[in-house]
Parts: structure tokens; C-alpha cells; sequence
């Protein structure tokens, strides 16, 4: 009983720490530039600057960087779902020669940063002509080892006996994959989406190295136009991350159960 009560109290302490900087950010957003920083906080602001939630909107084109994010981590993530959970099919249901070195392989590109491969990425994708363009970024992040990592993990614990069973009945292995696989993988698939979407959403380095028109740049570029060269506006800038971060909120809200479902299971077994 007791070691419970303390288990909830650290729960207790770890959330709000975690939610100190979110509150923050939410109160900033309501204050005035000049009363951002404040000393001590303000957590509670002497006057709501509600009118912040409509002059950003007037101050930068935030609906066409809202519009190039979500097209861009919509696409991507869907990409993601596609290519991953079909490479992971093969990695865990196909059998053939050097099938587990080359998922090693294929894994162990986790561990190269991305600062490795940043240059010759954006050298390969210069000559292809394809920088400026959501393309590139489309290209670039269509696929990836940690998805296929994931997915591959949650299919090792369908049973094999299910897909010998639908190549006796005559099925093809796309049609395994799609009819038979798939629609028991909702929960890993539900995990993989909402990681791969929260990641290209946040993302800031890939967006500020490959695109440098105004009407392509995504929300996290947007909120630097709040930044100039000896000042920034700090309590736009709070409005924006608040307006920016809605959206993952409420996918986040939706799909938890199947989030949290889909990372528990993908580790059950090796």
C-alpha cells in the first residue's frame, strides 16, 4: 500500500514538471511581449491578450505554413505506414537467404546520425534538383529503419501459422499482407503514425536546410519570423508553439490507447 502511494506521488511530481514548461508557454502566450519574463512569474497574467490568437495570424501567413505541415507530415506518415509495414512483412514473415543479417544491417543504420549523411543527402537531392520543394522532404523521410524495426516486432507475435493457412488457400503474400496482417496490426501501425507524425511535424533542420521560399516553410520556420536580428517577439512566438502544438494534442488524445497498446506488444518478443 505504501510503496503504491509513493509510486503515484512520483507520478504526481514527474507530470507536473513535465507540464511546468507547457503552462508557461500557455501563459506567455496570453501576456504581453514585455511581460514575458517577468521576474518573479506571472503565472497568471494582469491582463489576457486574447487578440494574440488573431494579430499572429495577421503578423505572418500562418495558415500556409500550418497547410505546408500538414500536407507534409500527413504524406510522409502515410508513406511510412506503407513502405514500413511492407518491408517488415517480409523481415518477419519470408523466409530467405540472409533474411536476419540483412535486418541487422538494416537496423544498424539507427545508430548513424544524421549529421553523417546530412551533406550528401543534400548534395543527391541538389543534383535531382529538388531542393525548395516539400518533395525533397517527402523523398527523404518516405521510409525508415525504426518503423520497420517496430512493425517488424509487433508481427513477430502473429502466430506464422495464420499466413501458412492463407498460402494453402491460395492467397499471395501481398494479399496476406493486406487482407490477413494488417488489419490485426492496428495498434503498432497507430504507434508508428503517431511517432512518425509528431517527428515530421516538429521537425525544424530538414525544412530550414531544404526549403528557402516563404510559401513552402513549415510552422516550426514560421515561428522564426518572430525572431529579428536584436530583439524577438517572445509572446508571438508562445502563441504560435500554442497553436502549433493543438493539433498533436488532439491525435495524441485520440490514439493513445492504441499508441501505448502498439509499444507494450512490439516488445513481447524478439
Amino acid at each position: 500500500m505504501i510503496r503504491r502511494v509513493l509510486l503515484n506521488v512520483m507520478l504526481l511530481i514527474a507530470a507536473a514538471v513535465i507540464l511546468v514548461p507547457f503552462l508557461w508557454m500557455v501563459s506567455a502566450s496570453l501576456k504581453r511581449n514585455n511581460e514575458v519574463f517577468t521576474i518573479p512569474i506571472e503565472w497568471v497574467p494582469q491582463s489576457f491578450q486574447w487578440n494574440n490568437f488573431a494579430d499572429i495570424w495577421e503578423r505572418i501567413p500562418l495558415g500556409t505554413y500550418l497547410g505546408n505541415t500538414v500536407l507534409l507530415s500527413v504524406v510522409i506518415t502515410f508513406l511510412q505506414l506503407l513502405t514500413g509495414s511492407f518491408a517488415a512483412y517480409g523481415f518477419s514473415k519470408m523466409r530467405f537467404p540472409g533474411r536476419d543479417a540483412l535486418f541487422f544491417a538494416y537496423v544498424a543504420t539507427i545508430a548513424v546520425p544524421w549529421q553523417a549523411y546530412m551533406i550528401p543527402q543534400y548534395i543527391m537531392m541538389r543534383k535531382a534538383g529538388l531542393t525548395d520543394t516539400l518533395l525533397s522532404l517527402i523523398l527523404l523521410q518516405a521510409f525508415g529503419a525504426f518503423g520497420v524495426f517496430l512493425m517488424r516486432q509487433y508481427y513477430q507475435t502473429i502466430p506464422d501459422e495464420l499466413c501458412e493457412a492463407a498460402r494453402m488457400d491460395g492467397l499471395t503474400e501481398y494479399g496476406i499482407w493486406a487482407r490477413i496482417i494488417l488489419p490485426l496490426s492496428k495498434p503498432a501501425l497507430a504507434s508508428l503514425g503517431l511517432l512518425t507524425f509528431v517527428n515530421t511535424w516538429n521537425d525544424y533542420m530538414g525544412p530550414f536546410i531544404y526549403l528557402t521560399s516563404n510559401d513552402l516553410w513549415t510552422i516550426q520556420l514560421g515561428l522564426r519570423s518572430f525572431v529579428g536580428q536584436f530583439d524577438a517577439d517572445y509572446a508571438m512566438m508562445m502563441t504560435g508553439s500554442v497553436l502549433s502544438i493543438l493539433p498533436i494534442l488532439v491525435i495524441f488524445l485520440l490514439g493513445q490507447r492504441y499508441f501505448i497498446q502498439g509499444i507494450a506488444t512490439s516488445g513481447m518478443k524478439g
